[in-house]
């Protein structure tokens, strides 16, 4: 999966479950959490203070582990 700052955050997790561990290990609150389905990534990065590329970049690199080889 590319995850792009448009996408929602529940629709990454959703995706790639993998990518829930960089949510929880950069200290962001989406995992449970009921906005998720309509706060995009880049919306998050900008709630939580962070860099969007260093995230996109983690959660690409997690999502790799969920999909089939």
């Amino acid at each position: 999966m590319d995850v792009q700052p448009w996408h929602a955050v529940a629709a990454v997790m959703d995706r790639a479950p993998a990518t829930i561990r960089v949510f929880l290990d950069h200290r962001m609150h989406c995992v449970g959490c009921p906005i998720a389905r309509f706060h995009s990534v880049e919306e998050a990065c900008r709630e939580h203070g962070l860099a969007l590329a260093r995230i996109l970049a983690a959660f690409d690199a997690a999502a790799r582990v969920d999909e089939p080889s």
